[in-house]
């Protein structure tokens, strides 16, 4: 048998030219699927193109890798749906219709599985984030505190909540915590390949797809089976990784169905802080000319702050005091987890049976485990917190037989004897997709399926502090229980009528008894489901044109039903607000959308003097929300080649999203954003006139911790829905004179109105105190010694938000001789603007190029914006035996507040410098065996510091270089 049809059979119908037939047939089948990556860069008339059929609508039906085998019924279904004359008909996500390539102006990079496999990424997640048009309004595995080992993705910096994770081309059920479908669920050994619609896609898939959308496709319809082994570690001997995976099909009934079962388990072992050099010692301050602090005021011996007492501290045992220096801080980085702890196991079953070619029954269900953990500092405290009414701040009785000061005194302690708070997530994940498929009549196909996803979480966090029982073991009663600020008095009763109570002495160590009946463990549960109903037909051959060069009209319709329901039940004394960590509420709600959406693609020309092509299309949706009524999108688009060697394509289309059920429902939740009171050591006369009319005297004013402040973040039922517009302009160069090139080059533009956001808790302090906002006073509340109580940043309709850029796309791929190719691909990307509006009728503030050194608020907020990223890979292949380079840029920024950039003359550090990370991996094929080695970071390049109080870095932006140089090594048999 001749080498293409080898490979025609693996992969479905697909066209190869005899130039590659000198490779094995495993490895050609995987150059095939590299080889599409410019996707619908290809000029429809060049050389050694590959002509794939994929289905946006349900089903990948491209195995990577995978040896020869004879094609499944459903396969060959979709194989014969392969238009007349051999032209290259694919559907990729931005379009319901297949065309041939090039047809769609929508932007779309399409991803392999042997390119993330080259890598060292264990979760698709990681992959992701070394593709510049990935912006950093994500989380991943390198954020710890209060992340869950979430892995969420973004486009454009939009945020992950503005960007439509499909799998299959199907909705799946997001994390019930944040807001996102979690990427560490998908199990990458499965992924066949990763869609990115790069222009927005609310017009064809639904509101959330502002930005764009990413399309996992996994692999299904497999008659073959394969293992593969993974391992990984640090070169200081941590973050440990081991994955293990397997698949196998089988047809049955004559080829009729197929049965395809897989199944993969990962551990990813932690990094603590304290193993870093650059992260070890927490930097806390920035002022210039002085010398910075670092850890945090909270320290293990108790503080006085207020009366004869005030700038004391206890020894260890209690017996004496003894002035507070910056050598009593507490450096938070010895205990703290710099990456979680994860572990993941999915198993997925997929069948489906051809009872005729108008009836073709499928299912899907996949089922994910995760569990998380993280280690914290212990709890530190300085008084109760909204919306407890216990007494705060925490004030020591006059009679009290501890307090040596006669007065009462108002102090602060980190409470060590607790132990380490221990964060431990456990997930579970199940998808259920069902449906038919199938002919209706003359190539009229249809897809109805239903999908039902439901993830439930429980969050525990270990030792933490009952704020109740320590006020109980210290003697306090408050005069009125009512008031938080109320007068308190020494009580031994409190704490004899208490079983299980012993009273401790606040300036020395508790006893073991009283360190037990001061913690408990939190435990919070959460659930987030989706069922949705799609019924989707199409016809890509409705009518030919009624003249000369001509094509084939296209239509496309789809009725979409889904619901979506979010629940949030937290501890109960996290409700209460009676411990020392951060207070929650509970969340709960939900909402249902109906839609219609249509597709309709005209190839105006072909094959016709100055158009070789003229293709127009344009889609258009309309939904009705129970929350927020009806509304309209839609998008239009054109593809034009003169000549096959250049094409221009442009589209232009509208969103609309309404709050999802977590900025709508999400309870309210107490935490410590990095922050500082401009209270503290103010000079500028606007902010100490502000103060002083507060009755601070910035002079004389002592923060209780600086680098902190407490701030609720929360749901708001009064949101109203965003509404936007996208435009992309762009161009593809294939020449024929230099065969397998793609040069790509696309402006892009974004504009949102009533964009829902929440700024910053430093945002909101300084637009108070500087006087440019003075309605944001009223979202800072004190206690009754001037500290920060909380500061109030719950989601709201902000103002608006613009942002555009240039990509610049390149794919190269140069045969030398029989034995020798390289292949070369660049993705670039250029900021121009990123200007947003933080209040409506508001400033603009333009964040291109800025980095906000104090760190995201929460997931889907922006940790930075380089104005260059850049990621380069290239490949020499020699026969079975490949190395691969990769260079990752991110480009440099000046640090931002959300309200100005830092200078030199305002802080000691002010910028951030462009970073280079290098990996290389090599990769042997012997028979049916691959053996791939690695190292990542090869240079153990560390990420660029900033002060966020917490890592020393950025940690959306930079987490590829914070583990440091990370080998791997994988073996995969297939059979």
């Amino acid at each position: 048998m001749k080498c293409h049809s080898i490979l025609a059979r693996i992969l479905g119908a697909t066209v190869l030219t005899s130039s590659w037939c000198g490779l094995p047939a495993a490895m050609a089948a995987t150059q095939t699927q590299s080889h599409t990556l410019p996707g619908t860069h290809a000029s429809k008339g060049s050389a050694k193109q590959t002509k794939v059929l994929v289905n946006d609508g349900s089903r990948a039906a491209i195995p990577t890798a995978v040896p020869a085998a004879k094609p499944s019924a459903r396969a060959r279904t979709l194989s014969s749906r392969v238009s007349e004359g051999g032209s290259e008909n694919i559907v990729v996500t931005g379009s319901m219709l297949r065309s041939s390539n090039n047809q769609n102006a929508n932007p779309v990079q399409i991803i392999t599985a042997k390119q993330i496999q080259q890598t060292s990424a264990t979760t698709l997640g990681d992959y992701l984030q070394r593709l510049p048009s990935i912006g950093s309004a994500g989380a991943s595995n390198t954020q710890t505190n209060g992340f869950s080992g979430v892995s969420c993705t973004d486009i454009r910096n939009l945020s992950s909540k503005r960007v439509l994770v499909l799998v299959d081309g199907k909705r799946v059920a997001q994390d019930p915590g944040a807001a996102c479908v979690d990427l560490n669920t998908i199990p990458i050994e499965q992924i066949a390949s990763v869609e990115i619609l790069k222009d927005g896609g609310s017009e064809l898939y639904g509101a959330d797809a502002v930005s764009g959308v990413v399309n996992i496709k996994l692999r299904h319809d497999l008659t073959t089976g394969g293992m593969t082994i993974r391992g990984g570690i640090t070169d200081q001997g941590d973050s440990r990784t081991g994955l293990i995976s397997a698949y196998k099909g089988w047809n049955f009934d004559h080829d009729k169905g197929n049965i395809t079962l897989s199944g993969q388990y990962l551990t990813q072992g932690p990094v603590m802080q304290r193993d870093r050099d650059w992260s070890r010692l927490v930097q806390a301050s920035n002022d210039p000319g002085v010398a910075p602090i670092y850890g945090s005021g909270y320290t293990a011996n108790t503080r006085v702050l207020s009366g004869p007492g005030a700038g004391l501290i206890s020894n260890g045992d209690g017996s004496s005091f003894s002035k507070y220096t910056a050598a009593n801080r507490y450096n938070y980085g010895n205990n703290q987890s710099l990456t979680n702890y994860v572990q993941n196991s999915v198993l997925s079953g997929d069948a489906h049976y051809k009872f005729s070619e108008h009836f073709n029954i499928y299912a899907n269900v996949r089922y994910a485990h995760k569990t998380a953990a993280a280690s914290l500092a212990p709890s530190p405290v300085a008084g109760s917190i909204y919306p407890s009414q216990l007494s705060n701040p925490l004030t020591l009785p006059a009679g009290a037989p501890y307090n040596p000061f006669g007065v009462d005194a108002i102090v602060q302690k980190r409470y060590t004897d607790l132990g380490d708070r221990r964060q431990e997530y456990a997930t579970d994940n199940l998808q259920i997709t069902g449906g038919m498929n199938g002919l209706i009549t003359h190539n009229w196909y249809y897809d109805a399926s239903m999908g039902y996803g439901v993830s439930q979480a429980r969050y525990d966090t270990n030792n933490m502090g009952n704020y109740r029982h320590i006020q109980e073991e210290y003697g306090i009663r408050q005069v009125d229980p009512t008031d938080a600020s109320s007068a308190v008095v020494y009580d031994p009763s409190v704490c004899k009528a208490s079983s299980g109570c012993t009273l401790q002495n606040p300036f020395a160590p508790m006893s073991q008894q009283g360190a037990s009946y001061a913690k408990f463990n939190q435990h919070d549960h959460s659930q987030y489901m989706i069922r949705d109903f799609n019924f989707r037909v199409n016809n890509d051959k409705v009518v030919k044109m009624p003249y000369q060069h001509g094509g084939a009209l296209g239509l496309a319709f789809g009725l979409e039903r889904r619901s979506e329901q979010l629940s949030y039940a937290p501890d109960p004394l996290a409700v209460n607000g009676d411990t020392t960590g951060n207070t929650q509420s509970y969340t709960g709600g939900g909402f249902n959308a109906t839609e219609i959406y249509g597709e309709a693609k005209l190839p105006l020309l072909r094959d016709a003097f100055l158009a070789k092509d003229l293709t127009v299309d344009a889609q258009g949706r309309w939904s009705h929300y129970n929350t927020f009524g009806n509304t309209q999108n839609w998008k239009v688009g054109i593809n034009w080649a003169p000549i096959r060697d250049i094409r221009f394509r442009a589209t232009l289309g509208t969103s609309y999203r309404q709050p999802n059920v977590y900025e709508l429902y999400q309870g309210q939740s107490l935490g410590y954003a990095a922050a500082n009171d401009p209270c503290a050591g103010a000079s500028n006369p606007t902010v100490v006139a502000t103060c002083m009319r507060q009755g601070i005297n910035p002079a004389t004013f002592e923060v209780a911790n600086s680098g902190q402040v407490p701030s609720i973040s929360g749901g708001n039922q009064n949101l109203r829905p965003e509404t936007g517009r996208t435009y992309t302009v762009g161009t593809v160069i294939t020449p024929r004179w230099i065969p397998n090139l793609s040069a790509s080059v696309e402006y892009w533009h974004y504009t949102i109105k009533n964009a829902i956001n929440a700024v910053s808790a430093q945002y909101v302090l300084d637009s108070c105190y500087s006087g440019s906002s003075q309605q944001y006073c009223s979202d800072i509340v004190r206690s009754s010694n001037q500290q920060i109580n909380y500061v109030s940043t719950l989601y709201d309709n902000l103002g608006g938000l613009k942002t555009s850029g240039i990509d610049f796309d390149l794919d190269y791929r140069f045969r030398i001789n029989r034995e020798n190719t390289l292949t070369l691909s660049n993705n670039l990307q250029q900021i121009v603007s990123y200007l947003q509006q933080n209040e409506p009728g508001g400033s603009w503030y333009n964040y291109a190029g800025r980095l906000f050194f104090q760190g995201s608020s929460a997931v889907g907020m922006p940790n930075g914006i380089p104005r260059v990223t850049n990621y380069t890979t290239a490949s020499w292949q020699h026969n079975a035996f490949t190395f691969t380079y990769m260079l990752h840029y991110t480009g440099g920024m000046v640090w931002n507040d959300m309200s100005v950039d830092l200078t030199p003359a305002t802080a000691g550090q002010w910028r951030t410098p462009g970073i280079f990370t290098h990996d290389v991996t090599v990769n042997y094929r012997w028979n049916k065996w691959n053996f791939e080695a690695g190292v990542n970071n090869i240079l153990d390049k560390n990420p660029p510091f900033v002060l966020d109080t917490a890592t020393n870095t950025a940690n959306a932006i930079y987490s590829g270089a914070m583990i440091g140089r990370y080998v791997f090594m994988q073996v995969n048999r297939s059979f």
